[in-house]
């Protein structure tokens, strides 16, 4: 069994129809390992290091083992053991399908790629559902027709193969374990339902939980994010550069708290969005003038017209000009110094979208209950498994971007 997060990339020393040498330091006393997404059963080479396994028809008829030459770069995994985190997903190696890349994105320091897929595969395959892309657990951004596109981090681009995928590759594709299991089951039809649920939600921490909220974060979705010692409060987190009009529906109707757009200094300067006067809350929030789209055609209240708003305070090209003042989007001032310099929510915010590589400005919003009461620490954990998202104490945050 596997998760999807790399141990390391081995390089392929030797390939033949019936073989392949594959170095690979940490493989070292393992008799498995899950190779570019494929399930291999390996042994020691004559080698310190190097490990040998044995390739069937199968194998190259199903992945991209039938093209594999000496000195490729590829991804290795060890097998999960007793005790370890469960930060991925759960995968066996066993390839579900082949895909292409057809385009890819250069959205500086992140990267979009784009994945054709067969037929047969699309129906297990959706927005912010989990994936395997040559045995690397990564989340779905968006799916058109034949193809989903996937929004690869920094740290996943350095740490893996995928960031020398290029248009013509063909990749491997498994889906989690517990889809492939539903797909079977005689209630097997709701399975689509079910797949955009199975993103391992809940609490999350440390290394690997940082790069799945980024990941996350990057691909559009939403994030929980706990302040246990200076507010006592979660916060739902989007990237403004994603946002979408059901998000602001869902910060609004499910959420219930104030939805509040955290920008970099520099991008509220540029706009010319000036600072509110007073000190600001107990916790030392940097308001500023609220805004309006100025193309809107509306009041700016609508969940349409606010995320437009947010949109296009994110958008590299947006000037003064663009907005009305005041309005109904409530921008608020990141500390320069990010989470080194406050470990607050709206500099959380701002760091996430910078490590994810999109613009420097989110949208986070905080989480009451129903009876408008703050939820604790034990409503955000429920509240994380109920809406399918990821949630990580900010000082992991900080510990780890």
């Amino acid at each position: 069994m596997y998760t999807g997060n790399i141990g390391e990339i081995g390089v392929i020393e030797h390939a033949a129809p019936e073989r392949v040498l594959i170095r690979a330091a940490k493989a070292e006393g393992h008799t498995a390992l899950c190779v570019n997404g494929v399930a291999l059963t390996v042994r020691p080479a004559d080698e310190a290091g190097l490990v040998e396994a044995d390739l069937s028809p199968e194998t190259r008829r199903r992945t991209t083992f039938d093209r594999i030459v000496p000195g490729e770069r590829v991804n290795v995994e060890t097998p999960l053991t007793v005790g370890d985190p469960l930060a991925g997903h759960l995968v066996q190696g066993d390839v579900d399908a082949v895909g292409k890349v057809v385009r890819v994105d250069d959205e500086h320091p992140a990267r979009r790629v784009w994945i054709k897929i067969p037929d047969r595969y699309a129906h297990l395959v959706v927005p912010k559902g989990q994936i395997a892309v040559d045995g690397v657990s990564v989340t779905v951004a968006e799916v058109a027709r034949d193809r989903f596109s996937v929004a690869l981090i920094p740290l996943t681009l350095n740490a893996t193969t995928l960031g020398s995928l290029s248009v013509g590759d063909r990749v491997n594709l498994e889906s989690d374990l517990l889809v492939r299991i539903a797909k079977r089951s005689p209630a097997g039809a709701g399975v689509r339902d079910l797949v955009s649920a199975l993103p391992w939600a809940g609490h999350v921490s440390g290394a690997q939980g940082v790069q799945k909220v980024v990941s996350q974060i990057a691909a559009g979705g939403a994030v929980l994010i706990w302040d246990p010692d200076r507010e006592a409060e979660g916060d739902v987190i989007l990237s403004a550069a994603r946002l979408r009009p059901d998000d602001f529906v869902f910060l609004l109707t499910q959420v219930y708290g104030y939805p509040c757009t955290p920008c970099a200094p520099e991008v509220l300067e540029r706009l010319e969005i000036e600072p509110m006067q007073g000190n600001g809350d107990r916790h030392g929030t940097a308001f500023h003038t609220p805004v309006d789209l100025a193309a809107g055609t509306g009041t700016g209240v609508s969940a349409a017209e606010r995320a437009a708003t947010v949109r296009r305070l994110a958008h590299p090209g947006a000037g003064p000009a663009d907005f009305n003042k005041p309005g109904h989007v409530v921008p608020i001032a990141a500390r320069p110094g990010r989470l080194a310099e406050r470990e607050g929510h709206t500099e959380a915010t701002v760091a996430m979208c910078e490590a994810a590589g999109l613009p420097p400005v989110g949208v986070c919003c905080e989480i009451m209950n129903p009876d408008g009461t703050m939820a604790t620490a034990a409503d955000l954990e429920i509240a994380a498994l109920r809406w399918g998202l990821p949630l990580l104490d900010i000082s992991d945050l900080r510990t780890w971007l």
